[in-house]
């Protein structure tokens, strides 16, 4: 099946459940991003805070999460836009397979 099949006409997976390791990895090739360790770790930690609260975070609180969840050094502001440039919240939810983040332009 074709990546494009799988989005909405914004570039979100339509059904999150579909998302796997391996469509993640075209869906960063889409946004030009060549995803790390460092990637992979936010985008599972993304991943179990739409699990737990069934949205997909705005960047503040993914900041916050990502405090809890990996620690400070990985949640700094900077640290994460340059993994995920442009709007991070977006970025990453693209590419974990999530819906878009609520209140992102």
């Amino acid at each position: 099946m074709n990546v494009d099949e799988l989005l909405d006409a914004e570039g979100y997976l339509r059904d999150h459940r579909a998302w796997n390791e391996e469509l993640a990895q075209a869906l960063a090739a889409r946004d030009h991003v060549v995803l790390t360790a460092a990637h992979w770790e936010i985008l599972h930690a993304m991943r179990r805070f739409h699990a737990r609260y069934e949205l997909s975070p705005a960047t503040r609180p993914l900041l916050k999460y990502l405090a809890q969840e990996l620690g400070p050094e990985k949640a700094g502001s900077i640290y994460v836009m340059q993994l995920f440039p442009g709007t991070p919240a977006k970025t990453i939810a693209r590419i974990a397979g999530l819906p878009k983040p609520p209140n992102c332009i």
